[in-house]
Order: C-alpha cells, then structure tokens, then sequence
C-alpha cells in the first residue's frame, strides 16, 4: 500500500471544506469530529482512520474512497477490488490491524489465482479466462464453455 501522505490530504480536505462552504467548526459538527481534531487533520498533524475519513467524505459528500487515495490508505486505480478495498477500510467494527489482515489475505488470492491487482490475469485475460466472444467460439481457437446442466428429475 502506498505511504501515507497526511500534509497534502489535511490540505485536501480544507480545499474540500472551503468549496462546501463550512467552517471548521460545521463541518467538524456535520462529521462527528472534535473541532481541534479535525483542525490538527487538515494542517497535517494527525493521522485520521479510515473510519474517520468516511465521516468526512460523508459530511463533504464526496467519495470516501477519494480520501483513501489522498490519504495513501489506497492506490488511485480503477479496479472492480477498489470498492471492496475501501469498504474494508471503512468497516468500523473491526481494528485497523484487522483490516490490513483482510486486504493482505483478499492480494494474496488474487496473486493465487494469476491475478494482478487490476482484475486481470497475468496473461492478459479477464478473470474467468474467457476472451470477449469465448461462448460462441471466436476463431481465436477458444472452445466454446460448456454450462453444466442440472440433472432432469422426474415428476
């Protein structure tokens, strides 16, 4: 995962407040934050939770996993993993040790089944191995996949 990055995402989230027009105060009410909290997060001085984060995002309502990213809690990217990630790092009823378990365990079946981070396979394939067009035969000498059908039963 990347380092985190507090200065520029307590400047992330001012510029965020500003646009919404809240003061510190409002927003630290809205978000569920102490105001000195919340003022020590923005000049970079403290390292906020992902849960903390939400509460945030939610109150500027914008993507928690925009923070997550500014945070350096998540790599910016475009994975169908991303929304799972961030869902896991914004569970708050589980320890941040136990979160980072989960993502560790979450990469480690994705490395097990020849997937890169993205989603795909380390050929190239979507997960699944299927090209587009592998049902019909694609002339790309993929057979078509057969559907295991359930056994008739008798009435």
């Amino acid at each position: 995962m990347a380092s985190l990055n507090v200065g520029s995402l307590g400047e992330y989230i001012r510029e965020q407040r500003r646009s919404a027009q809240y003061s510190l105060r409002q927003l630290a009410e809205v978000a569920g934050v102490s105001n000195p909290y919340l003022s020590q997060i923005e000049r970079g001085l403290r390292k906020p939770s992902a849960e903390i984060l939400q509460q945030i995002a939610k109150a500027l309502r914008i993507s928690a996993e925009t923070l997550y990213v500014q945070a350096g809690i998540l790599e910016e990217r475009r994975d169908e993993g991303l929304e799972l990630r961030a869902s896991i790092l914004a569970d708050p009823y589980i320890s941040e040790q136990q979160k980072h378990a989960l993502l560790a365990v979450y990469e480690a079946f994705l490395k097990e089944n020849g997937l890169k981070e993205n989603g795909l396979k380390e050929d190239g394939l979507k997960e699944g191995g299927l090209h587009e067009g592998a049902l019909e035969g694609d002339g790309k000498n993929t057979p078509p996949v057969e559907v295991p059908r359930a056994p008739a039963t008798g009435g």
